[in-house]
Formats: structure tokens, sequence, C-alpha cells
């Protein structure tokens, strides 16, 4: 499994109302993107915002920070992100109570690799 960390600093420092409302523009769009098992959007008080995305391989994860989507980002909020990958090979799942070494087998109708 594969987490991304994406940050940049904001051309302006949105209230967490407003960051709430610009994110929630985008965040359908995330639904369906192959690999993905979950977002979650990333505001601080210092103007940095971002995602954290938790993926079941890197070549899903690196398909998805491609040039258009760095440039629709960097238009979009200003400046380029900084995008960070890591392996996660532990997960501790509190929702469902699991510990995860593994992603699932299938999720939101997807199999994963």
């Amino acid at each position: 499994m594969i987490i991304t960390i994406v940050r940049f600093a904001a051309a302006t420092t949105e209230s967490l109302e407003e960051a709430t409302e610009i994110f929630s523009e985008s965040a359908a769009r995330y639904l369906d993107v192959p690999g993905l098992l979950g977002k979650a959007y990333l505001r601080a008080d210092d103007g940095t915002v971002g995602g954290a995305y938790w993926w079941t391989n890197r070549p899903d994860a690196e398909a998805r920070f491609n040039p258009g989507w760095l440039e629709g980002v960097t238009k979009k909020y200003g400046s380029p992100p900084t995008v960070e990958f890591f392996d996660a090979p532990i997960v501790v799942d509190n929702i469902l109570g699991t510990i995860r070494t593994e992603p699932p087998k299938s999720f939101g109708g997807q199999e994963s690799l």
C-alpha cells in the first residue's frame, strides 16, 4: 500500500469554512479513481493545503499526479504542490477494527491488484 502526501501554499489563506467549500467542489471526483482507497483533504492554519491519499499500489498513485493534474492544481491554488510517496506496509483501520498488511481484495466496486 502507498500513502501520498500532497502539500502546497494556497494563494490566500482560507478559513476552514472556505476551504471546506472549495474542497467539496472536487471531492466527488475521487470516488472512482483506480487504486484509491481514501483521501483526506488537509488545511493548516498557515494556509498550507493538500491531501493525504491511501492507495492500493504505486502505479495508480503515480498515474494520478500527472502533468495535467499538476497544472490544474497549480492554476487553482496559485502554487505548485509537493508530492511525496510513502510505502505503508501496515495500516491500522479503527473503523473496521483491523490491521491491514495488504489492501482490501475489492472496494468501491473495484478489484485491487
